[in-house]
């Protein structure tokens, strides 16, 4: 998990790149630091959407079917 500290780096980096500008230690951090939070924020994601239900105004599942195997296998694992 991308901590707070981390984020915080992130954003001071940025920042630096748009007032003065990056040395190569600091680009090569501030890449590495955005590919983890990518990665944290995309599984994430994923986990947050394999664990919807999707239901129509009138209430009825109308969650993908792709999805729903998904959240079968899922199941499965357990």
């Amino acid at each position: 998990m991308v901590s707070n500290t981390q984020l915080n780096r992130i954003n001071e980096l940025a920042k630096k790149a748009k007032s003065t500008g990056l040395n190569e230690h600091e680009k090569q951090e501030q890449k590495e630091l955005r590919e983890a939070y990518l990665k944290e924020f995309r599984e994430s994601f994923k986990e947050q959407i394999e664990h919807t239900t999707v239901i129509d105004p009138e209430g009825k599942d109308v969650t993908p079917e792709k999805l729903k195997k998904k959240q079968q296998s899922l199941r499965n694992k357990k």
